[in-house]
């Protein structure tokens, strides 16, 4: 059976706890998570950055690690191992300078209990502090503390075309979903912190101008945006803005199944608490679904979510040695015993510690208080800067009207050249594939029109009867596929 001291714990000022191995040593997984709807789960932003604060504040340029963890819910064992577990990990490296924040912004979204979201801030706060993160070397901070965030978040909405926003995916599906209803107001539900969320979060990335960013493939689209707005500021106040490049990470990040098998989320109410007293714990575990395989039958662990959360937490060689009683034909209930057992060992010390500094919520204040104090100091300089820029200032003083003309660059080390030049030429290729993508989609459309063209005789009647239902199409599609079916239309009457 593993000990807690497995579980990777580290040291928080007033609350000592001995620094695990098993977090020095842990690979940051690719994570699926980056800018996903804060109201719908954790919201963690991984971001490498290569900044110029060394310039700005004489310090040495530093791989910055920020995570945000909206102030929602209860983080669960899949939260613990996708975000909780690298990022403290990562807290704990002297190459890193990194910062955590409380998104209680981003949470009023979809959550308006005042007591529901004072009460999660304080326990998830509670959860990062237990996990060993160490506020002396990393910055913990309440994102409602930093007021240079929304301030900054106005200043790029104003800069920010409506039509981007009606783009973004988490609107786009609420506006499919009422659709899908059949509900004739397709903006039913939606309110303007979701619309807007993707500005907010540029925001929390551009405060600390984060030039890199790992991301999963399908959120590309939230950096694209954060560039696109920085730009934007960029091109009317002057060079202020670093925009933030892309990671794509060619894999997916392993995701932890549920109580159901489907993948362990709050909105499918499948979760198994972090931090779920002993009780809880074991009453969770034996509603895991399993098969009607009998003891003594061998059993695949691979499609076991039993095993899989088992060996989620455990080392190569126990994770070994429970394949091998798989192949035994181990019982459920004897499985679904063997991991409530290891878990709650697992678990324990960080719970007890946890259970300890929920009871002080002086001391979980003054942590987020000495955070923002640190954040503040990148964030209220930098931020007297871009109001000057746009000219919110003291009626005394002189704007700086070339600012706008000209563009400072950032002089760039040959390791930080050839990574921009290696982004530019993989943007370039990305757009050319998405062009060629394109052009094919309307050739094969194109083909399929002549098809049924010459199937009806290749009269110019049929030909005019193709053209006009192919404009009715053009009039009912949206306008990305609208531009593509015109195309598919000019192409068509010149078969003529």
């Amino acid at each position: 059976m593993a000990s807690s001291k497995n579980l990777g714990l580290g040291s928080s000022s007033r609350y000592s706890f001995p620094l695990r191995h098993q977090l020095q040593s842990y690979k940051k997984p690719c994570l699926k998570t980056l800018c996903q709807p804060s109201w719908l789960c954790i919201i963690t932003l991984y971001v490498l950055f290569i900044t110029n604060f060394d310039k700005i504040n004489n310090m040495p340029a530093k791989q910055r690690v920020l995570t945000g963890i909206t102030t929602t819910g209860t983080p669960h064992l899949g939260n613990y191992l996708g975000a909780l577990k690298p990022a403290i990990a990562a807290s704990h490296k002297d190459q890193n300078d990194s910062f955590y924040f409380m998104a209680d912004y981003h949470a009023l979204i979809k959550c308006q209990d005042p007591n529901a979201l004072h009460q999660s801030c304080r326990d998830i706060a509670a959860i990062w502090l237990a996990l060993g993160l160490d506020t002396d070397k990393a910055t913990f901070y309440r994102q409602s503390d930093i007021p240079e965030i929304p301030q900054l978040a106005w200043l790029l909405t104003c800069m920010t075309p409506k039509g981007m926003m009606n783009r973004a995916h988490a609107y786009k599906a609420s506006v499919d979903e009422n659709t899908r209803q059949g509900n004739a107001d397709i903006d039913d539900g939606v309110n303007m912190g979701l619309y807007s969320y993707p500005i907010l979060m540029a925001a929390d990335i551009l405060m600390f101008n984060a030039h890199q960013i790992p991301v999963g493939k399908d959120q590309i689209q939230h950096i694209e945006m954060c560039r696109d707005i920085a730009a934007r500021f960029n091109h009317a106040f002057g060079e202020h803005f670093v925009l933030p490049e892309a990671m794509v990470h060619d894999g997916e990040a392993k995701v932890l199944s549920g109580l159901d098998g489907r993948k362990m989320s709050k909105s499918y109410g499948n979760i198994i608490p972090l931090f779920a007293p002993s009780d809880e714990l074991r009453r969770l575990i034996g509603q895991i679904t399993t098969n009607s395989l009998a003891p003594g039958e061998p059993k695949d662990p691979d499609t076991c979510t039993l095993f899989e959360i088992y060996a989620a937490f455990a080392t190569q060689a126990q994770t070994q040695a429970m394949r091998v009683r798989y192949a035994e034909g181990i019982g459920w209930g004897e499985m679904k015993q063997e991991l409530f057992a290891f878990l709650d060992d697992h678990l324990r010390e960080a719970r007890e510690n946890y259970n300890r500094i929920i009871q002080d919520p002086g001391f979980i204040e003054s942590e987020l208080q000495k955070g923002a104090h640190k954040a503040r100091e990148y964030t209220v300089p930098f931020m007297d800067r871009l109001r000057a820029a746009v000219g919110i200032m003291p009626v005394g003083a002189k704007v700086a009207s070339q600012v706008s003309k000209t563009k400072v660059k950032k002089e760039l080390t040959p390791e930080e050249q050839a990574k921009a030049e290696a982004g530019k030429a993989k943007a370039l290729a990305i757009a050319k594939q998405r062009e060629a993508e394109a052009q094919a989609a309307i050739d094969e459309r194109v083909q399929t029109i002549e098809n049924q063209w010459q199937a009806a005789g290749g009269s110019a009647e049929a030909l005019a009867q193709l053209c006009t239902q192919l404009e009715d199409e053009i009039s009912q599609a949206k306008k990305k596929t609208r531009k593509q079916l015109q195309q598919v239309l000019q192409a068509v009457r010149e078969l003529a």
